[in-house]
């Protein structure tokens, strides 16, 4: 199989980079593999650790409205620039995370997309030096209040609730071309979102380019790439998985935000 490039966490709480071998077990690495991280000695079985989200990015610049027919499906036209917003880090959870479905919000829907992890400082370049920035790729769910984003007209809110960006379960080179996307909930047959990669108005390489204009990008940064049509509401307890040929599949479920018990009079919980 092709490299995975993973971040784990051990069971004695050390983090880790590393490749994930075909047994599962884990080949550490000495540092992030787009710091040129290298191979060392330690290999960690599959029972002697857990997987996070591949990197942890100081930033998660995404793009909307960027498939024309998801576009269409906004009552929208794709915009003449790439329409931008962002994600908090504290958003990312990793595969099997749980997204939790905050009280303010009467809707909240998925959105499969690949995701673009950057290897290298990148500010102000050109389309041929951003695809060399370009460290690889993994799979996104751009979890979004879709009530909260109408009524605010701004896309912070709703886009950023803790754990509305899984990421996972790791990082690949490459992603074949022609590849698909394809989101299914519940294990349905059919899938909700289904639409090639290269069907995407703007190319990854011409984002990191556009974005790198306005924003430094850092080495383990991560771009969104948007979203095919097919956008719908996740309900409690439902499961909901994004496959992306030649990188996997990332799968989170769906539980209810847990409330905070209300103080006592006496500023004494109960």
């Amino acid at each position: 199989m092709d490299m995975r490039y993973v971040r784990v966490q051990t069971t004695r709480g050390q983090l880790h980079y590393g490749i994930l071998q075909a047994n599962r077990s884990v080949q550490v690495l000495d540092a992030p593999p787009w710091l040129k991280g290298e191979l060392t000695s330690l290999e960690l079985p599959l029972n002697d650790y857990r997987l996070l989200a591949p990197c942890a990015p100081s930033k998660i610049i995404a793009v909307g409205k960027n498939y024309a027919q998801h576009a269409a499906e906004m009552d929208s036209t794709v915009p003449t620039e790439p329409l931008l917003f962002m994600k908090p880090s504290t958003a990312v959870i990793p595969m099997h995370g749980v997204i939790l479905y905050p009280p303010q919000t009467q809707r909240v829907d998925y959105e499969g997309e690949l995701a673009v992890i950057v290897g290298e400082r990148c500010t102000g370049c050109s389309e041929a030096e951003a695809q060399a920035k370009i460290w690889g790729y993994t799979i996104a769910n751009d979890v979004t209040a879709r009530d909260l984003q109408r009524q605010d007209g701004q896309w912070t809110r709703a886009k950023g609730f803790d754990t509305f960006c899984p990421l996972g379960p790791w990082i690949v080179r490459e992603v074949p071309a022609g590849a698909s996307l394809t989101t299914f909930l519940n294990d349905q047959e059919k899938p909700v979102q289904s639409a090639a990669i290269a069907d995407m108005v703007v190319s990854p390489e011409q984002l990191i380019a556009y974005i790198s204009q306005i924003m430094t990008l850092l080495p383990g940064d991560v771009v969104l790439t948007g979203t095919p049509k097919g956008i719908g509401p996740m309900q409690v307890g439902d499961r909901v998985r994004v496959e992306i040929e030649g990188i996997g599949c990332l799968e989170n479920t769906v539980q209810l935000k847990p409330q905070p018990v209300p103080a006592s009079p006496t500023g004494l919980a109960d």
